[in-house]
């Protein structure tokens, strides 16, 4: 047990090294913002990746193999499943991250707009500054229900084929590569990329999620790659040139955070 807490610190240890070799100097070459290196809470979002590094992959350990047990034993819950095995990787991967960012969206807006879910939800959009390592700053449990969330129906139509022997590495592939870009899209750089930024999810897409400027800024941008799917449900907005003004939660009057910023 202690041999794989340490293993799995040192996986963490070592991505969090690839992570600041690649955002640390495109931070500091082209900031959104300029911020000291150890800005305030630095150290509280430190601690937030590693434990988020952890206790989510225990907390769907569960829900994950009971919807995995479903799949494989209600052929007519998954559609048999056999459409999906003849496919190559790719084509299966791409599949997966399609259908699992339909159920991500959802899990996220629900995040939002339901207010026992946005109590936990809250503590990801408490930062008043943007950056790479924001993407950490998150309650297990949130971080646990996006990911299920977006597997749900990648597992319940097929894609995924976990056996009785071994699981299915795709789905693995596709978190991996999900969290990898939300590190990016959190990033604090400047960059706008044009035409670009109407087919994939980028920086200046997802830092107007976390607007706290006006109540008609809050509540867009859910997806994590595909801006399409926000304008399919009515919840995209990205202006040309402007960037937010301020990030975090709304604050009431008597200056206490608010504690929701559902809107009707």
């Amino acid at each position: 047990m202690h041999g794989q807490l340490f293993t799995e610190f040192v996986r963490l240890l070592v991505w969090l090294g690839l992570l600041g070799l690649i955002f640390i100097p495109l931070e500091r070459l082209f900031p959104l913002r300029k911020a000291p290196l150890l800005r305030p809470k630095f150290g509280n979002d430190l601690a937030y990746y590693f434990l988020n590094g952890l206790l989510p992959r225990l907390i769907l350990i569960v829900p994950l193999s009971a919807l995995a047990w479903a799949a494989r034993h209600f052929h007519t819950i998954s559609l048999s499943g056999s459409w999906a095995v003849s496919l190559p990787w790719r084509e299966r991967l791409l599949l997966i991250m399609l259908v699992a960012e339909v159920g991500g969206y959802w899990g996220h807006r629900l995040s939002h707009e339901v207010p026992w879910l946005w109590r936990f939800h809250a503590v990801h959009h408490s930062a008043p500054h943007i950056d790479w390592l924001v993407n950490s700053r998150a309650h297990p449990f949130d971080m646990a229900f996006g990911r299920f969330a977006a597997l749900v129906p990648v597992y319940l139509i097929g894609l995924a084929q976990p056996s009785d022997s071994s699981p299915d590495l795709l789905p693995m592939l596709y978190t991996v590569i999900a969290t990898s870009w939300s590190f990016f899209v959190h990033a604090n750089v400047n960059w706008r990329l044009g035409w670009l930024e109407q087919v994939i999810a980028t920086p200046a897409f997802h830092h107007w999620h976390h607007c706290n400027d006006d109540e008609r800024y809050i509540n867009k941008n859910y997806a994590t790659f595909l801006p399409l799917i926000d304008r399919i449900f009515g919840s995209h907005y990205l202006p040309s040139q402007r960037w937010p003004r301020s990030y975090g939660l709304p604050v009431a009057e008597d200056g206490k955070l608010e504690k929701a910023c559902v809107t009707s």
